[in-house]
């Protein structure tokens, strides 16, 4: 089971072409609702204004290249916008779990004698993007470890992690079903086509934009120009009577880190 093409069996009932064509119109959603995203939500014109400011700010040189194997690395590969443990390692699942389960299930559709490795790693990224989501999503996401909401509670925003959950447990009981047409089938096609036709509807585009955002971030950071934000000094006096409360002014930087001490769980 975990070494056979499971798109192979189908083939035989499905025609190949028609099989390949779906993946390409796929592509074509998410290319179409991801440009759709950006410039209905204006991200990108954001991004770019907001980087003509920094950079007509002046600010010391910097390695445009090391920032970008920063960016990749640390923001990239290994989630370092998560301070949490648990979810930056079910994110990791996830991703990383999504990005092998999607080019393994390229391969196969577009050549049915892959060897067995592929299936392997179909079957590995698959399980790896179950086990990260159901993971977050009973486990992990705030509203439900922090605010004690139902963990059955679904908003338009779940519809990202929702349909690739649907999508891959779908076609992970499908291929251990023996593949074939049928319900499964079906119902596995139409949670993959809510995943990648609901691109504008969902967080999927950030994936995209948010390597982007993070690259613009340290740079205006390490230019000096990120917005003229407080550094993390009360020595300076301007800095200090930044703040309103009078109590914060000559506080400890480290006051209100009590709150780390324990889980946010007082529902």
């Amino acid at each position: 089971m975990f070494s056979s093409n499971p798109f192979a069996v189908i083939s035989a009932t499905v025609s190949p072409a028609l099989l390949q064509g779906y993946i390409i119109v796929m592509v074509v959603l998410v290319v179409a609702g991801t440009l759709f995203d950006i410039l209905h939500k204006g991200s990108a014109k954001y991004f770019f204004a907001n980087w003509r400011k920094t950079q007509g700010k002046g600010g010391t040189q910097v390695d445009m290249a090391s920032i970008a194997v920063q960016t990749a690395v640390v923001d990239v590969l290994a989630s370092g916008e998560f301070c949490n443990t648990k979810r930056r390692i079910a994110h990791l699942l996830g991703m990383y779990g999504f990005v092998i389960y999607l080019i393994a299930t390229v391969v196969m559709v577009f050549n049915a004698s892959a060897g067995a490795i592929w299936a392997q790693l179909w079957w590995l990224g698959g399980l790896m993007v179950c086990v990260g989501g159901y993971w977050f999503w009973f486990f992990i996401r705030v509203d439900v470890s922090a605010e004690g909401q139902s963990p059955f509670r679904v908003m338009r925003a779940d519809l990202f992690i929702l349909s690739l959950l649907a999508s891959t447990t779908l076609g992970l009981i499908w291929a251990a079903s023996g593949g074939g047409l049928g319900v499964l089938f079906g119902l596995y096609i139409l949670a993959t086509t809510v995943l990648f036709g609901g691109v504008p509807w969902s967080k999927f585009a950030h994936m995209f934009f948010k390597p982007a955002a993070a690259f613009e971030k340290r740079v205006s950071k390490a230019n000096g120009t990120n917005d003229n934000l407080p550094t993390l000094t009360r020595d300076d006096p301007a800095q200090r009577d930044r703040h309103s409360m009078e109590l914060l002014k000559d506080a400890p930087m480290d006051m209100g880190l009590g709150i780390k001490r324990e889980a946010p769980r007082h529902y």
